[in-house]
């Protein structure tokens, strides 16, 4: 195995470490915390500062962009924010286990995408080893199926924007951008922190945390309850019945919880460009499988003979596909194929 190789497969590694830290990690805090937009804005805010204290220390130098290039970076983080926001609103319309073999269609999108706009090329093989990491999240998830005929619609959109994020993601990282994961993360999580503040005032969030209140003594140690607010639906959760209570506890897990995020989005942007943006889906639809394992030691969670032979198909076929794309870089000297990148006369700021 090349160096190059290793690298990719350690940081593969990493990315299904902090991916299911913060999985699991989420699951337990939403049980306490249970407001998923404001969550999803302390992860954007530590992003704020985390790269914003490494800037600070010179780990890393911005490019100098065009109005253009920054006017497509805010067009990402909404296309960010949407993605979540539409993952959301179609979990309150479907059922959990239509909802995740729906998401496990997330690489062929991307295939899609690749093959269509990149003109990239993909052998029979690997296209099976994806109809067995797809067929395998079905089997794994079985269950009761139901959906609206919205909630369809919004399934797939957000199987589809998901394609379309990672792609772009990669993109961004390695086309004419060639931006680091350090400075992508760097100028999408401030755009981001205000769009998902923005959704959860729209949800009714900040109503119940008491954000809203003029007097921060108020908050603290308060149990706040409010109605919901104007598309409280965003969230999936009726928040007219929620009681919340601050505790010292409570921040301390949040606060954790963001660090956490932080690394995964550092660990998530670095192995998009290292390894495709297909591989990241890939590994995506695998992470879901080895949750639900887990899942299984640490919340009782109880399976049938036919989820277990969901897991072992997934399994299968990511350690297939993987196998292929290792054997594809070896023969092309483990690059794969992108557009002609132009070296523009960009000065570090």
């Amino acid at each position: 195995m090349t160096e190059t190789l290793r690298t990719q497969c350690t940081w593969l590694g990493l990315y299904f470490f902090f991916n299911l830290a913060l999985t699991l990690f989420n699951k337990a805090v939403l049980g306490s915390f249970p407001f998923p937009y404001t969550l999803t804005g302390i992860h954007t805010l530590c992003g704020t500062l985390g790269c914003a204290l490494l800037h600070w220390r010179g780990v890393f130098k911005l490019t100098r962009l065009s109005d253009q290039e920054n006017t497509t970076l805010i067009l990402f983080s909404i296309l960010y924010t949407i993605n979540i926001a539409i993952s959301n609103v179609s979990l309150q319309m479907v059922t959990v286990p239509f909802h995740q073999v729906v998401r496990a269609t997330t690489p062929f999108f991307a295939m899609l995408i690749n093959v269509v706009f990149l003109r990239h090329s993909y052998t029979v093989l690997t296209y099976l080893s994806l109809v067995l990491v797809c067929a395998g999240v079905g089997f794994a998830t079985a269950g009761d199926y139901y959906f609206t005929a919205m909630g369809f619609i919004l399934t797939i959109l957000g199987a589809v924007l998901a394609a379309v994020k990672t792609v772009v993601t990669n993109r961004i990282q390695t086309g004419r951008f060639r931006l680091s994961p350090l400075e992508l993360l760097y100028r999408m999580s401030p755009l981001a922190f205000v769009q998902t503040l923005v959704y959860a005032y729209l949800a009714g969030e900040l109503d119940v945390l008491g954000l809203r209140l003029s007097s921060p003594e108020d908050v603290v140690g308060a149990t706040a309850s409010a109605t919901s607010g104007p598309l409280s639906f965003l969230g999936g959760i009726d928040y007219t019945e929620i009681e919340f209570e601050y505790s010292q506890k409570l921040m301390l897990h949040l606060l954790l919880n963001g660090i956490i995020a932080f690394g995964l989005n550092i660990v998530s942007f670095t192995t998009n460009k290292k390894t495709g943006a297909l591989t990241m889906t890939v590994a995506a639809n695998v992470k879901q499988i080895l949750t639900i394992v887990l899942a299984i030691f640490f919340f009782n969670l109880t399976v049938t003979p036919l989820n277990m032979m969901g897991i072992l198909v997934t399994l299968l076929g990511g350690a297939w596909y993987a196998k292929l794309e290792l054997d594809r870089k070896s023969d092309n000297s483990g690059a794969e194929s992108a557009l002609p990148v132009k070296e523009a006369n960009r000065s570090q700021a």
